[in-house]
């Protein structure tokens, strides 16, 4: 029996065993004992993991590849959960517990599993997961490129990103137009900023969609004093802006009557 990729969930099956090795390898597994699996489909990358030292869990939302895990990894069926990831409470799961996330994530919805870790920082230490190569890149990239953007920051501010390694097309089932990307994310040790976090977010996302003109254009809505707008850093565009330079943005608006 196998199960075939459906294409409204996105699915492509890794086909090749050295690439799903080394993804699993990339986690550190240390200070927690917990990994979450996303889409893990036919268990190309869980066979790894279940060779770990961890206590792995699957999450799944197509019935077929439920159904095969369960028959297939006799040892994993009672961690199989036939959920969407992007709304289930993974608090059902591992409580308070820290856990890793993995996987060879959906095009469709990775940046979301993206956020969704961002809002449950304080439990995942680590994340590592294959994307569409330019998705990747962008998480991973610096202020001063041309794809730094809402996701950078964000993730960035919390997680130190980098770029592993590029996957053609052709190691997976069926094969997908793009390239893909896999990326390791590792918390921060001091990953709670110094700043009002609610604030810093809207600011980010406010900045960059409307990334061509300078902050004093952008974040007009913030309704900023005079004083504060002159302030040298508005006169720059939000990918000039590096995360620590965001963080001090955000304190000086959050100060706005004492800021200079």
């Amino acid at each position: 029996m196998s199960v075939r990729a459906k294409k409204h969930l996105g699915q492509h099956f890794l086909t090749d065993e050295s690439i799903a090795e080394r993804i699993a390898d990339s986690l550190s597994l240390n200070g927690y004992k917990h990994v979450l699996e996303i889409g893990p489909g036919m268990g190309v990358l869980t066979k790894y993991l279940l060779k770990k030292d961890t206590n792995t869990h699957v999450i799944e939302i197509d019935t077929e590849s439920v159904e095969y895990l369960k028959a297939n990894y006799l040892n994993l069926a009672n961690r199989v959960h036939e959920q969407d990831f992007l709304k289930y409470d993974l608090t059902e799961i591992f409580n308070d517990e820290p856990f890793a996330i993995i996987g060879n994530f959906p095009y469709n919805i990775s940046t979301q599993i993206v956020f969704k870790t961002l809002e449950m920082r304080e439990q995942i230490p680590e994340f590592s997961g294959m994307f569409q190569k330019e998705v990747a890149q962008r998480i991973c990239s610096k202020e001063g490129s041309k794809v730094y953007g809402i996701l950078s920051v964000l993730t960035q501010a919390f997680y130190d990103a980098d770029y592993l390694f590029t996957v053609p097309p052709t190691v997976f089932n069926p094969p997908p137009k793009v390239e893909s990307g896999v990326l390791l994310l590792k918390r921060k040790e001091n990953f709670s900023l110094n700043c009002d976090e609610k604030l810093f977010f809207r600011i980010v996302k406010t900045a960059f969609q409307q990334r061509r003109k300078t902050l004093r254009n952008s974040l007009k809505t913030f309704n900023l004093s005079d004083n504060l707008k002159a302030y040298v850093i508005f006169d720059k565009r939000p990918e000039q802006l590096s995360v620590a330079s965001f963080i001090e943005l955000t304190q000086h608006i959050e100060n706005d009557d004492k800021a200079l």
